[in-house]
């Protein structure tokens, strides 16, 4: 079974990429993930605050309120060596390259143009195979207009381009006014792939204490259907790659991506709850239903059920809406 992929111009073993989290946090780890089976590791993100800001300042906020969560210590790195600078993330990436033999993808976070463009230079020289863009900004002044949000985005993707060769993806929010629309200026802006969607996490409020505190709450399979139904919608109309990083924890999640047009799909959540040995049982899963299908192989399937290739295309627009709310009957 042949269940090779392409994506950013890079030819995967599989469709199973390891998504940015604490996972790619040392060489070991890293390590273990291609042992289990991942494609390809996205590194966890270089904020911009740790390119603009002491460690100190970081370390501050980061750890405001860290023992008003139970899980934060079992899923994040502790805030020492969480505060890995520029100089340490690229020489991560080096000796995971060395370490590995599969792609290693860098990932800057940030909401500024800022120092982004020369440590995208930095990661491309330290070797990374393609770098992944995560934007995460929230437009709070409501004076900020959606016009000037979308021009952040494309500000961000064109100073980045010119500054690399490599294959850039943005991962994308799904809080755009036309999803469809911005997903095609960033094609035309530079992007050789779009990564949807970005899960921002939502602070909580601690009643006892009367903080604002950092629930972290991992997705579940039920968070895919967003960006499957845009990845579907998508797929065939823009000249990108598409990877769904939401909502990925089984072998029919994976089907299901491949199906609307992914050509990748992204784990972080599942392997955080249940360990990295998740993605070979997913991938002898993928096998075993491929050959009962009779596929011959990943690239047989994706984007055959995108709207594109669907009898009826408008299932992913107005008509499902209309027909789900039909359908529902209220317990007696």
């Amino acid at each position: 079974m042949n269940l090779s992929t392409n994506y950013l111009g890079m030819t995967l073993k599989n469709p199973v990429v390891a998504s940015s989290s604490p996972l790619s946090h040392t060489i070991d780890s890293i390590r273990r993930l291609e042992d289990a089976g991942a494609a390809a590791v996205v590194m966890y993100s270089l904020f911009e605050e740790q390119i603009g800001f002491d460690s100190y300042y970081i370390d501050y906020h980061l750890t405001q309120g860290i023992d008003s969560y139970a899980e934060s210590i079992s899923y994040f790195p502790d805030m020492q060596s969480y505060n890995v600078g520029p100089d340490e993330y690229m020489n991560l990436i080096r000796r995971a390259k060395d370490a590995v033999d599969i792609p290693i993808i860098g990932s800057l976070n940030g909401a500024s143009v800022g120092g982004w463009t020369d440590y995208a230079a930095l990661i491309e020289e330290a070797g990374a195979d393609a770098l992944e863009l995560n934007v995460y900004y929230l437009p709070a002044n409501p004076e900020v207009t959606g016009v000037e949000v979308e021009t952040l985005y494309l500000d961000i993707l064109s100073a980045v381009r010119q500054a690399v060769t490599i294959p850039l993806a943005v991962k994308l929010s799904p809080f755009f006014s036309s999803i469809a629309n911005m997903s095609g200026r960033l094609a035309d802006h530079g992007a050789d792939g779009l990564v949807l969607f970005n899960r921002f996490y939502q602070p909580d409020f601690d009643l006892e204490n009367l903080e604002v505190a950092p629930r972290l709450v991992l997705s579940n399979s039920n968070e895919l259907r967003l960006p499957l139904r845009w990845v579907a919608i998508l797929y065939g109309r823009l000249s990108v790659d598409f990877a769904i990083t939401s909502g990925i924890h089984t072998s029919q999640d994976v089907i299901k991506g491949l199906m609307a047009g992914a050509n990748v799909t992204m784990m972080a959540s599942e392997l955080l709850q249940n360990g990295v040995r998740r993605i070979g049982q997913v991938l002898n899963e993928l096998v075993a239903w491929l050959t009962e299908h009779e596929y011959q192989s990943v690239m047989q399937m994706i984007g055959a059920m995108s709207q594109k290739h669907c009898a009826e295309p408008a299932a992913f627009e107005r008509a499902n809406y209309m027909k789900m709310l039909q359908s529902y009957r209220p317990l007696n």
